[in-house]
């Protein structure tokens, strides 16, 4: 189908409003690229159209299965992030992969919240292990002093709360340590396995 100058116009009005939605998301250098290769996309897509039953049909027809500039901007952020992502394996890379995902799907918002808990539990070991040679008294385990000796608690307090006490030298910290980042990098890898999952699901 060859496109007449009422065409060209709704196509160069598609692409436009597309540009300025990708500016949302994108660097301007990355904006060109993606805007050059949906335009590609979109005119294999029209030359290869019948034009049936006129021009106006077949052009809205092509336009809305790709689907609102919006939408297209969305999803071609989100594509190119992931593969940044699952390239890099950098933590910010990965942190914005999974922001988007998180702010546009439900298993996404899910698995957000599973990294970051993840990441919050890693932080919290390690924060305990650097507060327990600074404040002694008040991080480790927790015990209630009614004589049963039952630990009930793990963390830091301040101030140590009344009738329980801290049991626990400073072997606390190696071991704070040790669980703290293999949690980190546990959850660091599993964060790069789901977005790798991710993109081989929505390239199949």
């Amino acid at each position: 189908m060859k496109l007449s100058d009422a065409g060209e116009s709704r196509v160069n009005g598609y692409l436009f409003v597309l540009e300025r939605s990708l500016k949302t998301f994108l660097p301007g250098d990355v904006v060109r690229d993606a805007v050059r290769e949906i335009d590609s996309h979109l005119r294999e897509r029209i030359a290869t159209a019948d034009g049936a039953p006129n021009e106006r049909v077949a052009l809205e027809k092509i336009l809305s299965e790709l689907g609102t500039p919006l939408r297209v901007a969305q999803a071609y952020s989100a594509e190119r992030t992931i593969d940044e992502a699952i390239a890099t394996g950098r933590a910010v890379a990965m942190l914005r992969a999974v922001w988007q995902l998180a702010a546009s799907t439900v298993v996404g918002f899910g698995a957000a919240l599973g990294i970051f808990i993840g990441e919050l539990m890693g932080v919290a070991f390690v924060a305990l292990a650097v507060l327990k040679p600074i404040f002694p008294g008040n991080v480790g385990i927790w015990v209630k002093d009614d004589g049963s000796g039952w630990p009930w608690n793990m963390g830091a307090m301040f101030p140590a709360p009344a009738g329980q006490h801290v049991i626990g030298g400073y072997w606390v910290v190696p071991i704070c340590l040790v669980l703290g980042l293999t949690i980190l990098v546990l959850n660091h890898r599993g964060t790069r396995r789901f977005l790798g999952w991710w993109r081989s699901r929505q390239v199949s």
